[in-house]
């Protein structure tokens, strides 16, 4: 099926709808995957996909065909590759961020021999998709920078068939990208922030790397996804929930920031004291989010004391004040605080603990060697219902293709 065509200004009246909510997404990633989206409905679009600059190159992003996608199961998601290339003539994305200029073909299987760039139908012949229409334009600040592109294919017209992008959908997606380039730079704003605290981090502990945190994020929004999916979760309560967790999750470590060297970088196995020390900083990173201003910082409060917690009540901090450290529900035996258990556990704590130990068991540490992947899942298994939510493991077999791709994504650094 086709669309009802709208006149120009009901479009751009829509457009600038969308960039007031697109001005309320922290975090880049998420803000791609939504621009990439919002800007496919505007000139209906089949299919797209979103670079980003990374010095000379670009890097693919995130990639949606809503083709493909209708051929998978409910919930399930297109799995690309991560791949980079030159910026240069070569290539039609290379040569729109080179020029900084916007690129539409209506067939790129005939692109005029003139022309420097070409079409590359070697994903076309692996998905057994065909890309005919194609309309690429440079993300540029309004210093001249370029941060991405951003580039549609497959326009679908009235009657559902495959068309080309007119002059109108170029205006309307110059006037888009044009937008979405402020609220790109606001997000990496807060991303730098971040990321500052969390160089801190690495600073002291050594396995608070940048890989490390970008993967154990991407893992947290990927579960939370499908868990949201499974628990039938509003579509934009679950797209406002998974900006803030993506943010929150990188932060998950920060109060190891406290932490004395001596302990924190210890070679060898901590003694009962040290280890009870070590403990300390989920209720340390805590305290960092205790003037609550933003769901970040709610949701950032939850994840830094609870990610250590276990579904049976086993782990800690346990009922804290987060202030001190303090216990509130003591177990009389032990005398230490009674750790949270089953949903006392905030979802957000729930799948960052388990985020967090695939990557922690997956990679290289100094004092351990990378688990096979056959191991760690095997592992998770046997911790479901006891370390982990039953629920939220299976969330995460149900898309451990896109979780082993973004490990491939995000490699340690030698």
């Amino acid at each position: 099926m086709g669309y009802i065509k709208k006149s120009r200004e009901e479009i751009l009246s829509g457009i600038i709808e969308t960039e007031a909510h697109l001005n309320k997404i922290q975090d880049v990633d998420v803000l791609m995957e939504q621009i990439l989206t919002e800007a496919r409905k505007v000139v209906h679009a089949d299919a797209g996909s979103i670079y980003v600059r990374d010095g000379d190159r670009l890097a693919i992003h995130y990639a949606q065909n809503d083709t493909l996608q209708k051929q998978l199961p409910p919930g399930q998601k297109i799995l690309y590759s991560y791949f980079s290339f030159p910026i240069n003539e070569k290539t039609i994305a290379g040569y729109s961020a080179l020029t900084k200029q916007l690129v539409n073909e209506p067939d790129v299987y005939v692109i005029d021999p003139d022309k420097p760039y070409k079409f590359g139908r070697q994903s076309d012949a692996v998905s057994g998709y065909r890309t005919r229409s194609n309309l690429t334009i440079p993300l540029t600040t309004s210093g001249g920078a370029i941060l991405g592109v951003l580039q549609v294919l497959n326009a679908i017209d009235e009657s559902g068939e495959v068309s080309h992008f007119d002059k109108d959908d170029e205006l309307y997606i110059s006037h888009f990208a044009a937008n979405a380039t402020v609220a790109l730079e606001h997000a990496h704003l807060t991303r730098s922030m971040v990321l500052r605290m969390i160089r801190m981090s690495e600073l002291r502990d050594p396995k608070e790397t940048g890989p490390h945190v970008n993967r154990v994020s991407s893992y947290a929004v990927e579960i939370y996804d499908r868990w949201a999916f499974n628990h039938q979760i509003d579509e934009n309560e679950s797209r406002k929930f998974r900006d803030t967790l993506k943010i929150a999750s990188m932060l998950h470590d920060v109060g190891k920031v406290a932490i004395s060297d001596l302990i924190l970088k210890k070679p060898a196995r901590f003694t009962p004291d040290e280890y009870h020390i070590m403990q300390g900083h989920t209720w340390l990173g805590a305290k960092l989010f205790s003037e609550i201003e933003s769901p970040v910082d709610r949701v950032a409060r939850e994840v830094a004391l609870t990610h250590h917690e276990n579904w049976d009540g086993t782990g800690y901090p346990g009922h804290v004040v987060v202030d001190t450290g303090e216990p509130i529900k003591v177990d009389s035996e032990t005398g230490k605080a009674i750790g949270l258990k089953g949903r006392e556990i905030p979802i957000a704590g729930r799948i960052v603990a388990l985020a967090d130990v695939y990557d922690a068991l997956s990679c290289k540490r100094v004092y351990k060697e990378p688990w096979n992947e056959e191991n760690v899942l095997e592992e998770i298994r046997k911790m479901s219902g006891n370390k982990f939510d039953p629920e939220v493991v299976s969330a995460f077999f149900e898309i451990l293709p896109s979780i082993q791709s973004i490990k491939e994504r995000f490699p340690d650094q030698e």
